[in-house]
């Protein structure tokens, strides 16, 4: 009996054909999810990771040499203040970082580098984490490559990267999400969502902001797919673990009349860097530059390639996002931890020569390395203290002055206490303003001599009221009226010295308050404010 074959096509290639084509339409089913993944990895380039690992070592080292100089951020001060009333929550963020800030205290003796390393780390993970990325996306080691400078180099990473921060820790974890989910995507290995559902509880307990990205990235993928994400139970299950590890801090919020959710307003009435108005440009500047060329291509390449059409959800959760922030008053740096698949789409259309042949040069090693080093110029704090104000860079890091002002401002409290009478010393309180000054007298003024802080100000004012019986009051901070009426005596002391740029510290009076009229458990009742 013959073989019925078209012309030219004899009966054995008809069947490889046929093996073929039901191979590549039922590779599950044929190999089990497991020979599927091994497949799928087969067809990935190789990953750069020494190539990778230059970069991010190279964005590493720049943070550390530069992790000592000018000194304390008002948040880290304020990590170590909370360190030391540890709690289920506090008001403007949950438990990891004041946990984290107490325990390299503690091991490191203060030490202002061993606080910075961790960030550094977390920088360095990122950076090879970002170049996994585009290898799922079939980057090459050029691809990989450009994708790791921009994520290292980016100012916003850098900035991030450079003190311990609730941001550090964010945009680490939200970059690992972004690489689980796109590693499944390609997989579909279930046992990465709940690696998502551990990172996302992790990220819960520094900041609650991983809770937009999860509901805009899930109507994303209700929208453009793939709904099948939505179904899976693991996702379902990391979701739970993310809910009940968050739960202490979700009880303190309620027990306490949900200030996270007062403190999002006042942030958003704040109008930081230019407010709404100043959202996008900022955004430009945090992203970099040359590596924003990359991010807004990478951002097109998503939104219309055919081959990165399965990952089209990220694009659109970052759009997203974008929008959300813009209209609710949110922070550029709220979305940075979207930047990587961005970035990573980019850098493989560019590795891939796609893209107008005029402006490929962006992907030019000569001009990703003078964009890394004007980023690491703008960012970081490489210039000498006299040189700080004839820069660009206090107007990209607004803390970089506020770093310098420290020692002046526990030279003025120490002047202000000196003159108290010796019986009066023993009895004295701090009581500041702001938060960050606080932390500034409980950290730096501790070797001084100086006598414990209290503020009214945020998270603070949940520590507590000074004793009853305590003595006169040393106030740090220009508005003194709200303090006056409880005391028979308030004089100004001592002032604050400013210095090259301009930081809130510059010029602050420091009051000496006696005769209080009523008890600090009665006056403290009012005395809290979040701005």
């Amino acid at each position: 009996m013959g073989v019925r074959t078209k012309a030219g096509q004899g009966p054995v290639e008809d069947q490889d054909k046929e093996r073929q084509e039901t191979s590549a339409i039922l590779p599950e089913e044929k190999e089990g999810k497991e020979g599927a993944a091994r497949r799928n990895a087969a067809e990935l380039p190789e990953f750069a990771g020494r190539w990778a690992g230059a970069v991010a070592g190279a964005s590493g080292l720049a943070l550390l040499l530069v992790s000592t100089r000018y000194g304390f951020q008002g948040d880290e001060l304020y990590f170590l203040g909370a360190g030391q009333h540890l709690d289920w929550g506090y008001a403007d963020q949950p438990v990891l970082l004041p946990l984290l800030a107490r325990a390299i205290d503690a091991l490191s003796g203060g030490s202002l580098f061993a606080l910075r390393l961790l960030p550094a780390l977390l920088t360095v993970a990122g950076v090879l984490v970002a170049a996994l990325i585009a290898r799922e996306f079939g980057g090459a080691r050029r691809a990989q490559l450009l994708t790791a400078a921009a994520y290292g180099f980016a100012p916003a990473v850098l900035i991030s990267g450079h003190a311990l921060s609730t941001m550090a820790v964010d945009l680490f974890l939200w970059t690992l999400v972004n690489w689980l989910l796109v590693r499944w995507v390609r997989t579909r290995e279930d046992r990465l969502l709940l690696w998502t559902g551990l990172a996302t509880a992790l990220a819960l307990q520094g900041k609650y902001l991983i809770v937009g990205y999860w509901l805009v990235l899930a109507v994303a993928v209700f929208v453009v797919g793939p709904r099948e994400l939505l179904r899976r139970k693991e996702l379902w299950i990391g979701a739970a673990v993310s809910v009940v590890t968050s739960l202490p801090g979700l009880i303190w919020q309620a027990r306490h009349d949900w200030p996270q959710l007062e403190m999002s307003k006042v942030l958003a009435d704040e109008g930081i860097l230019g407010g709404r108005a100043g959202f996008l440009p900022y955004l430009i500047v945090l992203s970099g530059g040359v590596f924003t060329v990359v991010l807004v291509y990478g951002l097109v390449r998503l939104l219309r390639s055919p081959e990165l059409a399965p990952y089209r959800f990220l694009a659109w959760t970052f759009l997203g996002l974008t929008a959300v922030f813009l209209v609710t008053g949110g922070r550029p740096a709220y979305v940075v931890g979207a930047f990587a698949p961005l970035w990573a789409a980019g850098a493989v259309a560019l590795g891939r020569g796609e893209g107008a042949r005029w402006w490929r040069w962006v992907a030019a090693w000569p001009v990703v390395a003078l964009t890394a080093l004007v980023c690491v110029a703008l960012s970081l704090p490489v210039y000498p203290v006299s040189q700080v104000t004839k820069t660009e860079q206090p107007d990209n890091n607004p803390m970089t002055a506020e770093t310098l002002r420290w020692p002046h401002l526990i030279d003025a409290v120490e002047k202000a206490y000196k003159t108290l009478p010796a019986d009066g010393r023993e009895r004295a309180v701090v009581v500041t303003q702001y938060y960050e000054e606080a932390g500034a007298v409980d950290h730096l003024g501790a070797d001084r001599g100086l006598p414990s802080a209290y503020s009214g100000h945020r998270g603070y004012w949940y520590f507590g009221a000074p004793s009853d019986s305590s003595g006169p009051v040393l106030y740090v901070g220009r508005d003194v009226a709200k303090l006056k009426p409880y005391f028979s005596s308030v004089k100004k002391a001592a002032k604050a010295a400013g210095g090259p740029g301009e930081s809130f510290v510059d010029g602050v009076p420091v009051w000496v308050l006696d005769g209080r009229n009523k008890p600090w458990s009665e006056i403290w009742k009012d005395y809290g404010h979040l701005s």
